[in-house]
């Protein structure tokens, strides 16, 4: 115990990561599943569908993501990203069969990701420490306080069949999976420690997502 505790509290311990011990093992697991479940499944949707039907399936979900992308961008007071979001959710339904095209890229209606822990960064609330949440991979601890929010604002969660709703939650997993098979494999090739490869790449991204992708230089404020 007291070698899992000095990894955390060393000289080159990583202070928005004070969880680091217990968040190693969260890690391991989750690549152990992603190795042995995920991978080869995501590597059979890639092989066995054309890359046509798989960029439908994920502008499909992307255009559903569109009204939760509109809610936050809404409650974060930004107008353009607000109408841009509720245009391309039009815009994608309507004239691109249900969301299978993404007409309003080729139109130039630029697409906004938001969700509510975007939301409250926007608003100062900070952080928190680095977390890694069994199968569901990282996170910080305002990300994770706000994922019931965005389950709830999920589309896919409002489908009433039971049976159909679960199938398209799967679908949608390894369909995410499927676009970064080579993204995965070049981190665990190149990187000489993933975990915190993975950690600080993704903790610099969701600050670059909350300042939309202008972060102040001097660290301070909300991130």
């Amino acid at each position: 115990m007291s070698v899992l505790t000095g990894c955390a509290t060393g000289p080159g311990a990583n202070p928005a990561d004070p969880l680091e011990p217990f968040n190693r093992g969260v890690s391991r697991f989750n690549d152990v599943v992603d190795d042995n479940v995920l991978v080869p499944v995501a590597s059979t949707y890639r092989r066995v569908l054309p890359s046509m039907v798989r960029t439908g399936v994920n502008n499909f979900f992307s255009n559903l993501g569109e009204v939760w992308n509109f809610a936050n961008s809404a409650a974060q007071l930004k107008p353009q990203a607000t109408v841009e979001s509720l245009m391309r959710f039009n815009v994608n339904t309507f004239f691109g069969l249900g969301g299978l095209l993404d007409i309003a890229t080729e139109v130039g209606i630029d697409r906004h990701s938001e969700d509510f822990g975007q939301t409250l960064g926007r608003w100062g609330v900070p952080p928190g420490p680095y977390v890694v949440i069994p199968l569901l991979g990282p996170s910080t601890v305002r990300d994770t306080a706000a994922l019931p929010i965005d389950v709830y604002g999920d589309l896919v969660g409002q489908v009433a069949d039971v049976p159909v709703r679960n199938s398209m939650y799967v679908l949608r997993i390894v369909d995410i999976r499927s676009n970064y098979l080579r993204a995965g494999q070049l981190i665990g090739d190149a990187a000489l420690d993933k975990y915190s490869f993975t950690r600080d790449a993704y903790l610099q991204r969701r600050r670059s997502d909350v300042y939309d992708g202008n972060p102040p230089d001097d660290g301070s404020g909300k991130d």
